[in-house]
C-alpha cells in the first residue's frame, strides 16, 4: 500500500510539473539578443566641441534606436578604462546590429569601437520584443 501511495504521489508530481511546463507562455522561452561591449576607440584627438557634438549624436541614436525597439538596454560604465559602455540589440543577425552600430556617431567617427556577441535571456521585462510601450 504504501508503495501504491509513493508511486501515485510521484505521478501526479511529475504531471502538475509536466502542465505548469506546457502552461509557460511563448515570451517566457530563452531567445537570443545581441550583447554589445563598446570600447575605446583608436581615433579620440577630437577637441571639445566635436566631442561635445559626438556625445549628442551618440545619444540622440540611441534613443531612436529604443523607440524603434532595437535597443532594450544602453549605458556607460562608470570608471575610466577601455570599456565604455554596453547596448544589447533586439536584432536577428549580427550584420544588422552591424549596420545600426554604424548610425552612431561616436563609432562611425571611430571614438569608440565594439565588439559584438550573442547573448541570451527570457524576452521578459526590459526584453519584451517590439517597440517599447507608451507611457501614460
Amino acid at each position: 500500500m504504501i508503495k501504491l501511495i509513493l508511486l501515485l504521489s510521484f505521478s501526479l508530481t511529475t504531471l502538475c510539473t509536466f502542465a505548469q511546463q506546457q502552461k509557460e507562455p511563448a515570451e517566457e522561452k530563452i531567445r537570443q539578443y545581441w550583447f554589445v561591449m563598446l570600447l575605446k576607440g583608436n581615433n579620440r584627438t577630437q577637441d571639445s566641441a566635436t566631442v561635445t557634438k559626438l556625445q549628442q549624436g551618440h545619444m540622440a541614436n540611441i534613443t531612436r534606436l529604443y523607440n524603434e525597439g532595437k535597443i532594450k538596454v544602453a549605458g556607460p560604465f562608470g570608471d575610466d578604462t577601455n570599456w565604455r559602455g554596453i547596448f544589447i540589440f533586439d536584432c536577428k543577425t549580427k550584420e544588422e546590429v552591424e549596420q545600426l552600430l554604424q548610425t552612431d556617431p561616436a563609432i562611425s567617427s571611430g571614438r569608440l569601437s565594439y565588439e559584438i556577441h550573442p547573448w541570451w535571456t527570457a524576452p521578459t521585462g526590459s526584453f519584451i520584443p517590439g517597440k517599447p510601450k507608451e507611457k501614460n
